[in-house]
């Protein structure tokens, strides 16, 4: 019996895939649970259809991550912090005050996609990564400056 996975089945195949399983396995788990439809030329043409479609919105996706990537480049933003004698950070500084200094040069992202190569402690220059996609990572340079 052959049928199209609407979901990942492990050691069976992952979402879209057409594979061959015996009818009985088919016809009483697969396709009641809703893990599967049969592999008719109408499913088999949409599932294609689908693939594309899905196919060209991660390129599109991907496309504008780069795109912000690009835009950050190699910028260099001070962020502003209260800092002791010796240069100590009083607090933290937070990926929400990177998110803003990143606004404020002009590439809108959203903090959750931000994180600290190292966190900062004190004065000085750190680095932080940008999480646009699964594909592409862009690296932050900032320094964190007394008040």
């Amino acid at each position: 019996m052959e049928i199209i996975l609407k979901d990942d089945v492990k050691g069976l195949g992952y979402k879209n895939d057409i594979v061959t399983v015996k009818s009985g396995y088919g016809r009483n788990f697969l396709l009641p649970q809703g893990l599967a439809m049969l592999a008719d030329k109408t499913n088999k043409k949409i599932t294609a259809e689908n693939v594309r479609q899905a196919a060209h919105k991660a390129h599109k996706i991907k496309g504008d991550a780069q795109a912000i990537a690009d835009q950050i480049g190699d910028a260099f933003l001070e962020i502003r912090a209260k800092v002791g004698e010796s240069g100590k950070i009083f607090g933290r500084v937070t990926t929400l005050q990177l998110a803003e200094a990143l606004k404020a040069k002009g590439v809108d992202i959203d903090r959750k996609r931000l994180s600290f190569d190292q966190e900062p402690s004190a004065a000085g220059d750190y680095t932080a990564t940008a999480n646009l996609h699964k594909e592409v990572k862009q690296t932050i340079n900032f320094r964190v400056v007394a008040e």
